[in-house]
């Protein structure tokens, strides 16, 4: 059957774009190739690759910030380690959500949780001479990786697939007992395949990290948003896994960009354990002048890389938080529409032939939420992403997240418009007709 877009028509924007493996190409050059094909034919694609949210922004964080733009903040620079009522409110929705008691001094805002990736890895990679190396429990989010390369720092990875619960803990400790890993990352819910860390699993990591003394950056971007469990209520269990519970070394992103949609504003939170924001690290102090780990990380690592974070989004974000902490605004429940775009498209890749990669979670089947993903047959990466990109669907390939298994990434988010299911079906329907 024929296919919606001539083969040469891709090969033209790779050309363009100068990219020789589509394997490894990033999130927006993945959007970027669909959209050229979209301009050269008029066909419109299926975006499947990036996470942007498909919700509108909360109302709660919108007048917050409408109302300090109008008081005149924009003309002030904001304090380096946040203003008063979002470290307190942070603070708040931490121990609402998590259970967990974080000072607000240590909850400190950053331009998104990629800044406070990119800044986290920074530090932890000067804290110890001998230790400067990062561990990424894969899959994970791409530009992470890219992070860690830009700035030159070491890493080491391994594919989370085949050790899941007992096999976890000897797999972390081969690395750390090199002696020379210096952080520990990994998102949970995860990105891309969104399975979820369980408590002994994170007791696992949080003991290993303390035994070894590395520092685990635990980004939870799609806060309770494990769909399968009653997540959400305010001070009531069950609460949203968090190593936190089980070392005093870590360092949590909390980011406003899915789970209160408010991507665009470019708002977040790096919350840093009471005791590791106190505790003195001489290589800092002869470095920088400045041995405390938290007055470090604010005043030479956010100082040099932004001088703050919007101070009007951050009045942005203490609402919010506030908002949820308050039972006023229910973000998991508003943000399960993610699960129904989930469990529906699903359906349709395996009405077709697909099968779900990472399909379990400790027996349980993996829950539906903002990403999934899915393999076809015996083909590659690189050739499914090639494949799918030629019926006018884009993703991203599990190779880019340091998968060692094969498939696609799915992003549902953009999954917004009732036809666009329906160009879902028939598109696969075409696209399991030719590779039988």
């Amino acid at each position: 059957m024929k296919i919606p877009f001539d083969r040469s028509c891709l090969h033209s924007a790779l050309e363009r774009m100068d990219i020789a493996d589509i394997a490894q190409t990033t999130i927006r050059q993945s959007g970027d190739i669909a959209r050229m094909m979209e301009r050269d034919t008029g066909v419109e694609f299926l975006h499947l690759e990036m996470g942007v949210p498909g919700l509108p922004p909360e109302r709660a964080g919108v007048e917050a910030e409408r109302a300090a733009l109008q008081a005149g903040v924009a003309s002030q620079y904001p304090n380096m380690f946040g203003i008063p009522e979002l470290k307190t409110q942070a603070s708040r929705f931490l121990k609402a959500f998590l259970d967990v008691d974080i000072a607000p001094q240590g909850c400190i805002p950053t331009v998104g949780s990629m800044q406070g990736s990119f800044t986290t890895f920074l530090l932890c990679s000067q804290l110890d001479p001998a230790k400067r190396k990062i561990l990424f429990i894969d899959p994970g989010f791409p530009v992470q990786r890219s992070q860690v390369r830009i700035l030159g720092i070491p890493s080491e990875s391994f594919d989370i697939y085949d050790y899941r619960d007992e096999k976890l803990g000897p797999k972390i400790e081969s690395f750390l007992a090199a002696g020379d890993v210096a952080a520990i990352v990994y998102s949970n819910p995860n990105n891309p395949a969104w399975i979820c860390l369980t408590e002994d699993e994170l007791r696992t990591i949080g003991e290993l990290a303390t035994r070894y003394d590395a520092i685990v950056i635990e980004d939870l971007a799609y806060l309770c948003m494990d769909f399968r469990k009653p997540l959400g209520r305010p001070f009531e269990a069950p609460y949203q896994t968090s190593v936190a519970r089980y070392t005093k070394n870590y360092i949590l992103l909390v980011s406003g960009s899915k789970i209160f949609s408010y991507a665009g504003q470019r708002i977040a939170v790096a919350a840093i354990s009471d005791t590791l924001f106190r505790r003195e690290y001489p290589a800092l102090r002869r470095r920088y002048n400045i041995g405390r780990l938290g007055d470090a990380y604010v005043l030479v690592f956010l100082y040099a890389a932004s001088s703050g974070t919007s101070h009007s989004a951050q009045h942005a974000l203490a609402a919010m938080f506030r908002a949820a902490a308050d039972g006023e605004l229910d973000f998991v429940g508003e943000a399960s529409e993610y699960a129904r775009r989930a469990r529906l498209t699903k359906k349709t890749f395996l009405r077709h032939g697909f099968r779900i990669v990472y399909d379990k979670d400790r027996g349980e089947q993996v829950s539906d939420g903002f990403f999934y993903t899915v393999g076809y047959g015996a083909m590659t990466s690189a050739e499914l992403l090639s494949e799918l990109l030629l019926y006018g669907v884009c993703a991203i390939s599990l190779t880019s997240t340091g998968s060692r298994q094969h498939g696609i990434r799915v992003c549902v988010s953009q999954m917004n418009r009732p036809e666009q299911f329906t160009m879902l079906e028939e598109r696969l329907r075409v696209f399991a007709e030719n590779h039988k």
